[in-house]
């Protein structure tokens, strides 16, 4: 079965605000808020799969402790921008 574009925006905004860890949920879902319904297909995909990767390398990737993997570092710029009130 296909997922719908719709189906799968509402899937990564839930993904987004059930992470598991409290301060994930926070940055994740402003910035699913702001961006997830402007997102091309491609873009959704890289989104989807940045979700797919552990709390801890993410907030560490985007609080900037570590640098984020080359797959990820555009977007985690972009996460960086909305949290930052910027983006």
């Amino acid at each position: 079965m296909v997922e719908d574009r719709e189906t799968r925006k509402k899937r990564l905004a839930m993904r987004s605000m059930r992470r598991g860890m409290k301060e994930m949920d926070i940055l994740l879902i402003r910035y699913s808020e702001a961006k997830l319904a402007g997102m091309d297909d491609a873009a959704l995909d890289t989104y989807e799969a940045l979700l797919g990767e552990n709390d801890q390398d993410l907030y560490q990737w985007i609080s900037g402790q570590r640098p984020a993997p080359a797959a990820h570092q555009a977007l985690v710029e972009d996460i960086r921008e909305v949290a930052s009130g910027a983006g």
